[in-house]
Formats: structure tokens, C-alpha cells, sequence
């Protein structure tokens, strides 16, 4: 692993950066330049003065997501910053393009306070036509998010709602393999922030339509102080709100304690915090979706032996990678082409269910497809553009 690292930051030294500007017109003659600049870009212009909506149809706007980020909580780096954060946003640039053909523009904003970024956002939002909010520290993504949703533009927390999509669309098809119904299973989420609430939500069909989405028997969230349950003293509103549709038996207790039975386990908090006594502790079969970066609540192998009948991860060295760039550059692209105002809940199960679909006969070994497989963002795209139109959005 230290080899990616070494080989990543020589490649990002010799690029100086990863991603560009290409023109789609040439400049070539007087004519040329008469087309692209003055006199004759001035048309455009009035045309769009007179009906901004045209922006859409004669600018890079159709096509065109901002990736914004405060570098408050990136990857398993934390609080880093602006500046260290653009190689990430670059990163996210570089999928959008390769994806879902998505010119993405990296937007490191040097501040992390809420109002200020949401101030900047709706400032540049004109030239965007959708907004990918990124590595935001909870609970302020969240406020961030919502105060942005009358843009007229889809604005999309990828850490939360992505990684929610994708563990959705990996535990639907994990179910089929291990022979359990959805509504069958019992969750413990080991992590309290932007990801595990998003999942937590999307789980237990929180605010879906229900003859969209199958509710799980029950949530169980762990925070680093253990299960969050309602006789708690310490827990802030956000967590408090969370136990309005998790933990329905108010179990107590440790990550350890609220394991026992559970049917499946998932992680996105830190690192090595399972072992193989764990995974024991839990029903038969379980599944374990670990998706801390970059070393997993447990590894696969001791997950496997202990018990566990499927086992994904964060990483591509395993099967079964819980990866983002499975959704974000599709829900965009589906976003984009239908001309959504926003992405709304019927569009991420859309996208949940695209997404197991492409693995029509799931395994134990494949419950998702691979990240680099192209055929799987154009048939996200297309069930989300479907849907937004289907329901008005």
C-alpha cells in the first residue's frame, strides 16, 4: 500500500495535477475568434439576459458539476484543509469526465463555516448545473446540503447519499446470495456521521415512498461512546434525531454487546475494531460490508473464517469494493440529461436498484459490479433520468 502512495504523489508532481480544459471549437482564423469571442458572442449574451434558463442550452452549464469541499473530512484524513483537499476534488473531476462524460470543476473553499460556504455556492452556482458537495464534516454537510435545495440545480452530498446508493445496492444483492429477505435484517452501522446516518435513513426508507423502498427490521448506531439509544445524556440533536427511526428496542451497550444477532455489520467510522469473536457474536451467515479506508473494520479473510458469508470493503484489492464512483457519475449524468431541479428520493433508490441490477446473478464474491466497469453508470443515468421525469422533479 505505502507503493500507491510513493507512485501516487510522483504522478500528481509530474502532471502538476490530473485534470484540464479542452476547447470544443477551434481558433484558428479572425472568423473563429468572431464566433467564439467578440463580436458575436455578444448574442448569446442578450439572448441569455433576456431568459437565463437559455444558460442551460448555450453554455457549459448543461453539463457542468462543481465539486465543493471545505477539506473538514476527507477519505480517512480528516480535517486538512482547503489546499490539501484539492487533489481529492481533482480525483472526483477526473471520474465525473471518465464516467458519465461530466465536466467537473474541483471547488476548494478556504472555510468552514456553513453560512459562508453556502453564500459561496449559491454565488458560482450559475455556471453549474449541479453542485457535488464533498468531504464536509457532519453534522454542517448536512445543514450545508439543505439550505442549498432551492438552487433550481441538483445538489448531492456524495458522502452521504452515494455511499448510501451503493451499500443499499450491495445489501440487496448480499441478501439474495445469503437467502434473507430485506425486512429480515438486523443492522448495526458502526459510525455516526454523514455515511452511516445517510445509510441509516435509506435502510429504514426514511422519507421514501415505501412502494419504492423495503424497509429493514431495524438500525442499530454506534458512535466511538457505544450504541445511540434514547437514555443517552451526551447525544446532540443530530443524534438524537437519528433515534426517530433506529434502534426501535433501545439497545444499550457496546458495539460488542449490540452485535450479538445482528445479520449484518456495517462500517464506515475507523479501522480494525472487529475481531473474528465479533463476527461470532452475530446470526448465522452474516454479512459485513467494512468500509473503513484505508484498513477495514476486519479483514475479509478473518471475517470469512470466523463466519461470515459475505464480505465487502472499501478497497479495490478485495471483491466486493463499496466504492462511490459506482454512482455519483451516473446520478449526475441521469440528473443532467432530464434537467432535474434536484436529486430527490425516489432518484437514489432508482439509482440503488440500477445499480444491483447490473449484477444480475450475484455471488458471494460479486454483489457489485467493478468500478471500472463503463456499462454501469449509462444504466444509472437512464433509470434516474426516468425517474425524475416520472415523478416531476
Amino acid at each position: 500500500m505505502a507503493d500507491f502512495f510513493e507512485r501516487s504523489l510522483i504522478v500528481h508532481e509530474q502532471l502538476r495535477g490530473k485534470i484540464g480544459i479542452y476547447n470544443k471549437m477551434p481558433v484558428a482564423s479572425r472568423d473563429d475568434l468572431s464566433l467564439a469571442y467578440t463580436p458575436g458572442v455578444a448574442r448569446p449574451c442578450e439572448v441569455i439576459a433576456e431568459d437565463t434558463s437559455k444558460a442551460r442550452d448555450l453554455t457549459i452549464k448543461r453539463n457542468t458539476v462543481a465539486v465543493v469541499s471545505d477539506g473538514s473530512a476527507v477519505l480517512g484524513l480528516g480535517n486538512i484543509g482547503a489546499h490539501a483537499a484539492i487533489p481529492v476534488m481533482e480525483g472526483k473531476a477526473l471520474l465525473f469526465r471518465e464516467f458519465a462524460n461530466i465536466d467537473a470543476f474541483p471547488i476548494c473553499v478556504d472555510t468552514q463555516d456553513v453560512d459562508e460556504i453556502v453564500i459561496t455556492v449559491r454565488r458560482i452556482a450559475p455556471v453549474f448545473g449541479g453542485i457535488n458537495l464533498e468531504d464536509i464534516g457532519a453534522p454542517r454537510c448536512f445543514e450545508v446540503e439543505n439550505r442549498l435545495q432551492d438552487l433550481g440545480i441538483p445538489v448531492f452530498h456524495d458522502d452521504q447519499h452515494g455511499t448510501a446508493i451503493v451499500l443499499v445496492a450491495g445489501l440487496i444483492n448480499a441478501a439474495k446470495v445469503v437467502g434473507r429477505e430485506i425486512t429480515d435484517l438486523r443492522v448495526v452501522i458502526n459510525g455516526a456521521g454523514a455515511a452511516g446516518s445517510a445509510i441509516a435513513k435509506l435502510l429504514r426508507c426514511v422519507g421514501h415512498d415505501p412502494s419504492l423502498c423495503m424497509p429493514v427490521k431495524d438500525v442499530v448506531i454506534c458512535d466511538s461512546r457505544g450504541a445511540i439509544h434514547k437514555d443517552r445524556d451526551n447525544l446532540n440533536n443530530y443524534k438524537r434525531e437519528l433515534l426517530n427511526y433506529t434502534n426501535r428496542e433501545n439497545r444499550e451497550g457496546s458495539l460488542q454487546d449490540v452485535l450479538q444477532d445482528a445479520d449484518v455489520f456495517i462500517g464506515v467510522s475507523k479501522g480494525d475494531i472487529l475481531s473474528g469473536d465479533d463476527i461470532r457474536r452475530m446470526a448465522d451467515n452474516p454479512i459485513i460490508l467494512a468500509m473503513a479506508n484505508p484498513i477495514p473494520e476486519i479483514m475479509p479473510d478473518v471475517a470469512k473464517e470466523a463466519g461470515a458469508a459475505v464480505v465487502g470493503t472499501g478497497r479495490s484489492d478485495f471483491p466486493n469494493q463499496v466504492n462511490n464512483v459506482l454512482v455519483f457519475p451516473g446520478i449526475f449524468r441521469g440528473a443532467l440529461d432530464a434537467g432535474a431541479k434536484r436529486i430527490d428520493e425516489s432518484m437514489k433508490i432508482a439509482a440503488a436498484h440500477a445499480l444491483a441490477a447490473t449484477v444480475p446473478e450475484p455471488k458471494t464474491d460479486f454483489i457489485l459490479p467493478d468500478p471500472l466497469d463503463r456499462s454501469v453508470a449509462p444504466q444509472i443515468a437512464q433509470a434516474v433520468a426516468n425517474t425524475a421525469k416520472e415523478f416531476g422533479v
